[in-house]
C-alpha cells in the first residue's frame, strides 16, 4: 500500500506542476504564433523601406531577410522566458554558449553558405538578372538567396548552387558591362586578293543588325592555314546570350552572301595525297641477325 500511494503521490505531483505551468506553456505558444505574424509585418516594412533607400534587389533582399530573422529569434527568447519563469536570458545565453561549439561543428556547411551569401549580398559581384558562368554551369542569375544562388540555364533549368561554392568559384559575369565582344573566324583561299576580303568583312559586319558601332568592329588577318588564310572578325553586341547569339547567325549569313557577290571562295579543308609503287624503292636494310651477310642494296633508281 505504502508503494501505491507513493505512485499516487507523485502522479498528482506532476498533474499539479503541468497544471501549473499550462497558462505559461500556452501562453508561449501564442507568442510564437504571434511571431510569425510579427515576423512577415517586418519583412514587408523592411523591404519596402529598402525599396525606397537601396537600388540592389540583393540588398534588399538581405535587409528584409535580417528584419525578419531578428523578429523571430527575440520572439522565441521571449516564448522561452513565458513558458519557463525561472529561466532568465543570462541562462539562455550561456547555454547557448556552451552548445555553440557541437553546433558549429553539426551545421558547417550550412553556416558556411550562410555566411558565403551575406558577403555575396554585400559585395555583388553579380546580380538578379546577371548572365554568369560557375563552375560548369551558365545561365541566368533568378535568386541570390542566403543560403544558395539559383540560376536558369539557357535550356530552361534551374540550377541551385550553394553559396560557398559559389563564393571560391571563380564567376565569369557575361553582362557585367554593357557590351560584349564576339570573335568570329573565316578563311579564304591563297588567290583572294586580301584587301579586297577585308573591305568586304569590314563593310559587311557593320551593317549588321545588332553590331555595335562603339567600339568598332575590327578585321585581322591572324594565319596561313592549310587550305586557307584566315580572319578574325571582331565585333560587339549588347552582352545578352540571346543578343550574342543571333547577331552571329545573321553577320555569317550576310558574310557568305557578300563573298558569294564577290566571287570570293571560302575553301574546304585540302589535302593532297601521293601513291608510290613501293616495289620499285629498295630503301632498306635487312637486318643481320641471321648469320648471312646483309644485302647489298641498290639506290639507284633513286
Amino acid at each position: 500500500m505504502a508503494f501505491i500511494e507513493t505512485i499516487k503521490n507523485s502522479v498528482q505531483e506532476l498533474i499539479g506542476s503541468a497544471v501549473k505551468i499550462l497558462p505559461a506553456i500556452l501562453t508561449a505558444a501564442i507568442v510564437l504564433f504571434l511571431t510569425r505574424f510579427a515576423a512577415q509585418f517586418t519583412h514587408t516594412l523592411a523591404q519596402n523601406i529598402a525599396k525606397r533607400t537601396v537600388s540592389s534587389r540583393s540588398l534588399q533582399f538581405l535587409m528584409a531577410k535580417i528584419a525578419s530573422t531578428v523578429t523571430w529569434i527575440f520572439g522565441i527568447l521571449l516564448a522561452c522566458v513565458i513558458a519557463f519563469p525561472g529561466l532568465r536570458l543570462g541562462d539562455i545565453i550561456a547555454t547557448l554558449g556552451l552548445s555553440s561549439v557541437a553546433i558549429g561543428f553539426a551545421f558547417q556547411d550550412i553556416f558556411k553558405n550562410f555566411l558565403a551569401g551575406i558577403l555575396i549580398l554585400l559585395q555583388q559581384p553579380f546580380r538578379i538578372g546577371d548572365q554568369i558562368i560557375v563552375s560548369d554551369y551558365e545561365g541566368t542569375v533568378d535568386q541570390i538567396d542566403i543560403r544558395t544562388t539559383e540560376i536558369i540555364t539557357y535550356g530552361g533549368e534551374r540550377v541551385v548552387i550553394p553559396n560557398s561554392t559559389v563564393f571560391t568559384s571563380v564567376v565569369q559575369v557575361r553582362t557585367a558591362f554593357d557590351h560584349r565582344r564576339t570573335d568570329l573566324a573565316v578563311g579564304v583561299d591563297y588567290n583572294t586578293s586580301l584587301s579586297e576580303a577585308s573591305d568586304i568583312l569590314e563593310q559587311t559586319i557593320s551593317q549588321v543588325e545588332g553590331v555595335l558601332d562603339k567600339p568598332a568592329p575590327e578585321i585581322d588577318l591572324v594565319s596561313f592555314g592549310d587550305s586557307s588564310i584566315d580572319f578574325i572578325i571582331r565585333y560587339w553586341t549588347l552582352p545578352q546570350q540571346k543578343q550574342v547569339r543571333r547577331t552571329q547567325t545573321r553577320a555569317i549569313l550576310s558574310i557568305k552572301q557578300a563573298f558569294d557577290r564577290a566571287d570570293i571562295n571560302i575553301p574546304y579543308p585540302i589535302r593532297t595525297l601521293y601513291f608510290y609503287n613501293q616495289e620499285k624503292y629498295n630503301d632498306y636494310m635487312s637486318a643481320p641477325n641471321d648469320g648471312k651477310a646483309p644485302r647489298n642494296t641498290d639506290f639507284s633508281n633513286h
